[in-house]
């Protein structure tokens, strides 16, 4: 396990970005560098493909799984769906309201993000969170749209989303 320097979350050994904060774990090795590998390890590691199709079928549906919670989310795709939480404050509802989830606590914008449906494709945009959107650990700039690939992994706030795509 690697301990992050910035928010002291245990994450997985080999990760490049700490799964709470997104921190990169990059310079010092008392901050937790990344192993540099010897060139003879580097040509004889396996390459590992980690990436899901980006197709997205004009008769699928989107399945989300929050970290920390069993039962995914299915959500029919719209044009538009808003990515945030409600707030007794506000009568603005996002289409998946991540309140139930702890959103608040966990640092999730009322209008955090959106998820655009294109002509066979998913796009990400934040929204100018106060928390920043990540997209398999990597913040996104705000109204900057991003593809979603099916089993990618998007942090708002510190709340851990999966998504998958079903026919």
């Amino acid at each position: 396990m690697k301990t992050c320097p910035f928010c002291a979350f245990e994450n997985r050994e080999g990760v490049f970005f700490c799964e709470d904060c997104g921190q990169p774990f990059v310079g010092e090795q008392s901050a937790m560098a990344t192993t540099k590998l010897a060139a003879q390890e580097e040509r004889t590691t396996p390459g590992r493909m980690t990436w899901g199709t980006a197709r997205f079928n004009p008769r699928s549906s989107i399945m989300i799984r929050v970290r920390d919670f069993e039962e995914p989310v299915s959500l029919l795709p719209k044009d538009e769906i808003l990515l945030g939480r409600s707030d007794a404050h506000s009568d603005q509802l996002p289409d998946f309201d991540m309140a139930p989830f702890g959103a608040a606590e966990h640092g999730v914008s009322r209008r955090h993000a959106v998820i655009k449906r294109g002509e066979d494709t998913l796009m990400l945009v934040d929204l100018g969170s106060t928390n920043g959107t990540h997209l398999n650990g990597q913040r996104l700039i705000p109204e900057q749209p991003r593809v979603l690939r099916d089993g990618d992994e998007i942090r708002m706030g510190r709340l851990v989303l999966h998504i998958f795509f079903r026919s």
